[in-house]
């Protein structure tokens, strides 16, 4: 089960709404919905979750590029909201470069029996290894630091579990808005 909602952050402090994401093929259109929400070209976070599996934040900061943190790349690419967020950029890959089906690849965090434990501890590492491999790495990718100056560190981030749309909500001071689409 997925959860989207947008909160933007405004003068009075977070407002929140829910989303609909069915329309929305990629970040540039995930982008134009978050700042649609703002009007004032205030921050905004598009949260999204699948139960149990993955989160991702999305951080548009006026007219900037989107600013994106993804808890567990190999399960969002599985994941057509996920595949919105995994850019080649993001992912350390060249645009347009072959990515092999899904399907076919071995997920299971090893590849030639050896483990890849080392490079999950460091997204950039793992990103990086996947580019070489052709695969998705697993862990967390992207920005790490995309909260800090609103008071979720990267290292909070990166601990979030189950209910992490909702832990961060809570940080921000944003729960009870939150709550109201939920």
């Amino acid at each position: 089960m997925y959860f989207a909602a947008l909160l933007a952050r405004t003068e009075d402090g977070w407002e929140a709404s829910d989303t609909e994401l069915d329309d929305v093929e990629t970040l540039s259109d995930l982008a134009d919905l978050a700042r649609e929400a703002s009007p004032d070209d205030d921050t905004v976070l598009v949260l999204i979750e699948q139960e149990d599996a993955w989160f991702g934040v999305v951080r548009v900061d006026g007219e900037e590029d989107p600013r994106i943190y993804v808890s567990d790349a190999a399960a969002a690419a599985r994941s057509s909201y996920g595949e919105i967020l995994l850019t080649d950029e993001l992912l350390g890959r060249e645009p347009g470069e072959d990515v092999p089906d899904l399907d076919a690849l071995d997920l299971d965090g090893t590849e030639d029996g050896e483990d890849d434990d080392a490079e999950e501890d460091d997204p950039d590492t793992a990103a990086a290894a996947a580019s070489t491999e052709g695969t998705v790495p697993h862990g967390p990718v992207g920005d790490g630091g995309i909260l800090d100056d609103l008071g979720v560190s990267q290292k909070d981030l990166r601990s979030l579990s189950q209910d992490a749309v909702n832990e961060i909500a809570e940080a921000l001071g944003a729960s009870e808005v939150l709550e109201t689409v939920r």
